[in-house]
């Protein structure tokens, strides 16, 4: 009996001590025997312990020791996969947890020094002479619905093709632009020919120039891919995998709808390369409306969200990076995708934030269930 006495005096010592603390208390539901709370709830009845912001609130805003947690709707903030899609995780969950559909860990900080390095190794970007813009009308993102064409004059000035189109990069994707029907349900197929300079596309882009080299080095650092060879088969299903986007015909690819463009329910859908509209506008093919935005650099690559009509269908914001290279884009939007799919993706380039968001395409998959590229573009910062 006197044991017994002994512990439960050591028992109510110990609760008294720690009943005005949330010291190994965070989280936890109401407990009536303390004089103080340590849960969420404890803001609204006003009866927090004094250490409560110490202990409990900083922690709740953090993702350290949480990734994967389950749903608990008194946080904060949220460390789990769904959080993305319902805009409420910790500001810390794509550096401490984010590791993509890849299984490979990269933080928000490895993105940016990467989308840094790449900008840096765009020796192919167009110079200051080589592209010559004319952007005319700026509007308000209200306005982009309106269908007006507010600028009487094409979008491009001027472009070197002798200085840009020859090079190897550039001629490989011209190559692509004629293997596309544009209409969704209309099924594609590809001759022999033509799959070869989906490869060369590739192999140019991403194996012969050091930007590309260096995408890879950093994905094989990562073990998103353990060759050579996996990187460039896994980029030719992710890119140019055919699925279908209307009526059960394998119509569309991630190539397709990003670099080319496509025409769905009557308006145009994708579309988000420069050197396309370019060619496009000089046929007369496509007409420039305006841009609701610009982005922030005073050389290439810039972005711009542009409002056009191609050959009678209309495009609200076709966004795209301005003045780079193929290779450039398609190392972006490979990063975003393998890093953050279905999500925003943030990089830096030239010291600026700029953002890509990107899309899986859910309905069907390749490989072990991995997912083909749906969209990406940039966003309006």
């Amino acid at each position: 009996m006197k044991v017994a006495a002994i512990l439960l005096l050591c028992m109510a010592l110990f609760h008294q001590g720690h009943s005005n603390s949330c010291q190994g208390r965070c989280g936890y539901g109401i407990d009536t025997s303390y004089s103080c709370q340590c849960n969420t709830a404890c803001e609204r009845y006003n009866d927090c312990c004094s250490d409560y912001y110490t202990l409990c609130k900083e922690a709740a805003l953090s993702c350290n020791g949480r990734c994967g947690e389950s749903y608990n709707s008194q946080n904060p903030c949220h460390c789990n996969s769904l959080c993305p899609q319902y805009n409420n995780c910790c500001s810390d969950y794509s550096t401490l947890c984010n590791a993509g559909d890849s299984g490979a860990t990269i933080t928000d900080a490895e993105i940016k020094s990467l989308s840094e390095t790449l900008f840096a190794l765009d020796t192919n970007k167009a110079s200051a002479s080589q592209l010559i813009l004319d952007p005319q009308a700026l509007v308000a993102d209200s306005q982009t619905s309106s269908k007006s064409d507010l600028s009487s004059r094409p979008l491009y000035k001027f472009v070197d093709e002798n200085a840009l189109f020859t090079r190897p990069t550039y001629a490989a994707l011209l190559n692509l632009f004629d293997n596309y029907k544009r209409i969704t349900g209309q099924a594609e197929s590809f001759t022999s020919q033509q799959l070869t300079e989906q490869e060369t596309f590739l192999k140019e882009t991403m194996l012969n120039t050091e930007l590309g080299r260096e995408l890879f080095a950093f994905l094989y650092t990562k073990g998103v891919y353990k060759s050579e060879a996996e990187f460039i088969e896994d980029l030719k299903n992710m890119w140019f995998g055919l699925y279908s986007r209307y009526n059960g015909a394998m119509d569309s690819s991630g190539f397709e709808h990003i670099f080319a463009g496509e025409i769905k329910g009557g308006k145009v859908s994708g579309f988000h390369n420069w050197i396309r509209f370019y060619l496009l506008e000089k046929r007369g093919e496509l007409n420039y409306y305006s841009h609701s935005f610009n982005g922030p650099w005073s050389n290439y690559p810039d972005v711009l969200g542009l409002q056009f009509h191609w050959d009678g269908y209309y495009k609200q914001v076709g966004s795209a990076v301005i003045g780079c290279s193929p290779e450039f884009d398609l190392a972006l939007y490979s990063l975003c995708y393998i890093a953050r799919p279905g999500k925003y993706c943030y990089l830096s380039l030239g010291g600026k934030q700029f953002i890509i968001q990107t899309y899986t395409w859910d309905n069907s998959s390749y490989g072990n269930g991995k997912k083909y590229i749906g969209s990406a573009y940039p966003v309006s910062m």
